[in-house]
């Protein structure tokens, strides 16, 4: 064989073989895991003054993904603490934890995201759209997360746990939250990503 074509169809076939592993379908095991807090995040973007855009962060306080025996029957709960709000920069950061028209958290001191229903894309469950109820602000009100890169496998650094991840996004109206401070100076739209992994012991049942 020539070895140019030998070399091109050998990586060609390397190259499928490679998306076809990183677009396997993720082993969904029944069960209820637990939000591991220590890899899970929210991040916010939002429009400076028509200049910029500001990027925050904020931890995870806690949380359950509950995967069904059907995956369509699957819930998830997020908890999330304002207080740990990080732009960068400390006194913005005190600002935003303290004015009413934004996190105000010792009014507010959670941020909650429930489901209402999940549905799965295609068979292979690698990506999800999970609609639910976000309480921010002291208000409630309905968002559909768009989820991808949906991955489980027993965990490589603690292999009691079987542990699945994923991201997710969504965008918002602050001000429909009652987060209204400064309109012409910060943009209403605000875009909302997640970064979660959960545990569950390996050997567990429902």
């Amino acid at each position: 064989m020539n070895p140019y074509i030998w070399r091109r169809s050998t990586g060609l076939a390397l190259a499928a073989t490679v998306a076809t592993a990183a677009h396997a379908a993720p082993d969904l095991k029944p069960g209820t895991y637990k939000i591991d807090i220590s890899h899970t995040y929210a991040h916010f973007r939002i429009n400076h003054m028509g200049l910029s855009t500001m990027h925050g962060r904020m931890d995870a306080r806690k949380g359950t993904i509950r995967i069904g025996a059907d995956p369509a029957d699957s819930s998830m709960t997020m908890i999330f603490d304002p207080a740990s709000v990080d732009t960068g920069d400390d006194s913005r950061d005190e600002h935003l934890r303290k004015m009413d028209g934004f996190f105000h958290v010792e009014e507010y001191p959670s941020i909650t995201f429930k489901s209402t229903q999940v549905t799965f894309d295609g068979p292979d469950h690698s990506a999800a759209k999970v609609t639910g109820k976000l309480t921010l602000h002291g208000v409630t009100r309905p968002v559909t997360l768009d989820v991808d890169h949906i991955a489980c496998k027993v965990n490589p650094l603690e292999q009691s746990k079987y542990t699945c991840g994923f991201n997710a996004e969504t965008e918002i109206s602050r001000s429909a939250f009652g987060m209204d401070a400064y309109p012409k100076l910060v943009g209403d739209q605000v875009h909302l990503s997640f970064e979660v992994e959960a545990n569950k012991p390996v050997d567990s049942g429902q």
